[in-house]
């Protein structure tokens, strides 16, 4: 009767390869679902948050006609938004990193796949770029490296809300304060391209595919 199997009841290099290679596979699949999951998650608060946005907008307009209520009224949702908005950009970054990573793992599969089972041909050839994982995971999406591309993520869109929000919680409060209308305008502006200028720098400095 033939044995499968070296002594003492060990795997065999062929049946080894084909478990990992069937170990690898079913990571694949996990990685590509843990991906489309944080994608999701992104976009439903992302969604929830503009959402929140835009009825405190229709709000604005039922009470812009009203001075007694006009003030209270900001007082009440301005804070709200920026405090939703600064949860909702630190989940988005938390979401974008989780999804850098998945892609490096999965690059790191199909490098395998590359060096094993390509051969002469060309697939799978954008995972092994010269054994640099992290453009390698810049190509699996076709961009370059680049601090810039961050600006594209959706955790940089809520984050220019966020400091548009800030910029106008700044503004408001320097008029309260007795400021002329031009300082106050130059005090928003400068508060919310500081807190953009923030949000940025925190993203860049969780992404894990810049080095």
């Amino acid at each position: 009767m033939a044995v499968t199997g070296t002594k003492g009841g060990g795997m065999d290099e062929q049946a080894r390869e084909q478990a990992l290679l069937t170990a690898l596979t079913t990571e694949h699949f996990v990685l590509q679902t843990s991906r489309s999951a944080t994608i999701a998650e992104s976009v439903g608060r992302a969604t929830v948050f503009l959402t929140m946005l835009s009825a405190a907008l229709i709000g604005l307009g039922f009470v812009s006609t009203s001075g007694q209520l006009l003030k209270p009224y900001l007082g009440a949702v301005v804070p709200t938004l920026v405090i939703t908005g600064l949860f909702t950009f630190g989940r988005l970054v938390q979401t974008m990193v989780e999804n850098e990573l998945d892609l490096q793992r999965i690059q790191r599969i199909r490098a395998y796949y590359h060096r094993q089972f390509a051969g002469e041909h060309d697939f799978f050839a954008d995972a092994v770029l010269d054994g640099d994982l992290q453009r390698a995971e810049w190509a699996a999406v076709g961009n370059r490296p680049s601090r810039w591309q961050l600006l594209l993520t959706t955790g940089a869109m809520v984050g220019a809300v966020n400091a548009l929000l800030i910029g106008l919680a700044a503004t408001l409060l320097t008029g309260l304060t007795g400021g002329s209308p031009k300082l106050a305008v130059a005090v928003g502006v400068a508060v919310a391209l500081v807190a953009f200028g923030a949000q940025v720098a925190y993203i860049q400095r969780a992404s894990i595919s810049l080095g």
